[in-house]
């Protein structure tokens, strides 16, 4: 409980957190952003991570001028981008068995429902899956466990990796000066979090509802 607590608090004021981290470790605070946005995309165990508000939060720093924007995104493509590749042969050798059992820190809930998602979209799933939270832990995870071949995988982690670290940092880079971002940050944080999660959301509750009426 006290974990939830610490990391609700530390997404919602990530912006501060991580000016401290710059403050205190400096040119380390790469590497510190990389192992983050890594664990975040790469180990299925660690899905609850900041990822979204994370690029933004250090895409507004950067602006400020402690970070080096192309170094920034630099890094946060390498730790996205490995971190994909990781999961994915993680999947291709232990996947098979999370649809046989449950386990304490893989919910076998979460490979379903990512399985399904990838049913539905096909190999642009991991493309959307990239600027879903939880998801995008799960999505390459299951790309390995599934039939989905390494070289078509790939292109499409390339691109998704891509687009969502660039969307994000350069969003925080150029929108950390507005006045209503300053004194709303908080809130522009929040809905980094929930507005990507709708569709999700939105596929569970008709999924739900569907089962109810059946």
């Amino acid at each position: 409980m006290e974990y939830i607590k610490w990391l609700f608090d530390f997404v919602l004021h990530i912006d501060k957190h991580l000016f401290e981290i710059v403050a205190n470790y400096n040119t380390w605070t790469y590497l510190i952003l990389f192992a983050i946005i890594f664990c975040e995309t790469g180990l299925v165990v660690t899905p609850l991570l900041p990822g979204d508000s994370l690029l933004f939060a250090a895409g507004a720093i950067a602006a400020a001028g402690s970070l080096s924007y192309p170094i920034l995104v630099i890094v946060v493509l390498a730790a996205a981008f490995s971190g994909d590749n990781t999961n994915y042969f993680v999947g291709r050798f232990f996947g098979k068995k999370i649809y046989e059992k449950d386990y304490k820190l893989i919910k076998k809930a979460y490979v379903i429902k990512t399985h399904n998602f990838y049913e539905k979209h096909g190999g642009k799933a991991v493309i959307i899956a990239r600027f879903i939270p939880i998801i995008r832990t799960f999505a390459p995870f299951v790309a390995g466990a599934g039939t989905m071949k390494y070289p078509r995988f790939i292109v499409f982690s390339i691109f998704g990796t891509a687009l969502w670290v660039f969307t994000f940092c350069s969003a925080g880079y150029f929108f950390a000066n507005n006045a209503f971002v300053k004194s709303h940050f908080s809130i522009v944080v929040l809905a980094l979090i929930l507005i990507p999660a709708i569709p999700a959301l939105y596929a569970i509750l008709k999924q739900t509802f569907t089962k109810s009426k059946a």
